[in-house]
């Protein structure tokens, strides 16, 4: 699938958000995100106030991850839950609180293995011509009802934290 230069995409600004989830340290080359989803899962319930169903994934890159890019660097990856607070954190979980600030919003429709162009595109073709930088904020996704794990039919929001 090829994503023209001029991809969709709306602007928000992000209020802070609070998150309960799961993390591991991994690179794109040594891809944990199966493992990561498979130990939090089934956990997700622990979660006593999660506001919504929504799931969210959430890169934490360290500021050079992108100049230049290797698959090996590495980065942290969480799976996560919003919540209104921190306070009721389930043994074996930890918090993360995603700073206010603007981002670009895509909507990403397929099979999440098929992703890679989309991210690409986003990064080496719709970034340079935007107007705006990477900010040093988490990227996150967003999988809502109509995420669908390995389907082509699939939809998730893509947040990245963009300055001008």
């Amino acid at each position: 699938m090829t994503y023209s230069h001029i991809l969709p995409h709306r602007f928000e600004r992000l209020q802070e958000k609070k998150l309960i989830g799961m993390k591991m340290s991994m690179s794109f080359a040594e891809n944990k995100t199966v493992q990561l989803w498979k130990s939090f899962m089934p956990r997700r319930g622990e979660i006593q106030n999660a506001i919504g169903t929504d799931l969210y994934s959430v890169q934490i890159y360290p500021p050079s991850f992108f100049h230049p890019f290797h698959p090996e660097t590495v980065f942290e990856k969480w799976g996560a839950i919003e919540v209104p607070d921190v306070d009721l954190i389930p043994p074996g979980m930890e918090s993360l609180i995603i700073p206010p600030g603007l981002y670009a919003v895509f909507l990403y429709k397929g099979d999440a293995r098929d992703a890679g162009s989309f991210f690409q595109n986003i990064f080496y073709e719709w970034l340079p011509l935007s107007g705006y930088v990477l900010d040093t904020r988490p990227h996150f996704e967003i999988l809502g009802e109509k995420y669908k794990r390995d389907d082509p039919g699939s939809e998730e929001e893509v947040w990245i934290p963009v300055t001008p």
